[in-house]
């Protein structure tokens, strides 16, 4: 049976984690259905970062952020986890407060209700104590509070194998059985 899971894509830098991911997902196209939202400025920061952004690059089902009629809009699609990744301290915000003014945050709002995973890839730095408590909140709720922040156990020796230590932790945490470092098990 395909995992079901939902995307959404935040304004905030960080595109070249949404991209990892993307790849890794579309490199599982058979086991899974993706669907995804991304912000305007997700758009805006990914052109910025990476160069022209095309849905047509990729084999997944884009939602628009007004678009309440999307299957993850509701609980009974059943999607499995949702990930935002890079999440920006806005969204992450609005879903602290349950605010479900568009379609990402009405998303994260139906996972978190649902109990299913929810994964929020953090990219802002340095912290205030207001991002603090609403990364507190939404732990308290069931969220899984993931910062963009690297390992090097592996030697990752390129910008995307770097990227790929974050993004395989999603991919992990959502229960997708990829090929990556292990501790303990891959000796450096």
């Amino acid at each position: 049976m395909k995992k079901k899971i939902v995307v959404g894509i935040a304004g905030s830098s960080g595109s070249v984690y949404a991209h990892s991911l993307l790849t890794k997902l579309k490199d599982l196209e058979g086991d899974v259905t993706v669907g995804i939202v991304m912000s305007k400025n997700a758009i805006v920061n990914w052109e910025l970062e990476i160069g022209k952004f095309s849905r047509n690059d990729w084999p997944f089902d884009f939602y628009n952020s007004d678009d309440f009629n999307a299957p993850f809009a509701s609980g009974s699609a059943k999607y499995e986890s949702m990930v935002v990744c890079p999440c920006s301290m806005g969204v992450l915000g609005r879903i602290a407060g349950g605010i479900s003014n568009d379609l990402m945050t009405r998303a994260a709002d139906v996972i978190l209700k649902e109990r299913r995973k929810l994964i929020l890839l953090t990219r802002e730095t340095p912290l205030s104590y207001i991002h603090i408590e609403n990364m507190r909140t939404v732990t308290l709720a069931g969220g899984i509070i993931l910062p963009a922040v690297p390992s090097f156990y592996s030697k990752p020796e390129t910008p995307e194998e770097i990227y790929a230590t974050v993004t395989d932790r999603v991919l992990d945490l959502m229960g997708f059985d990829i090929q990556g470092f292990r501790w303990g098990e891959d000796n450096v």
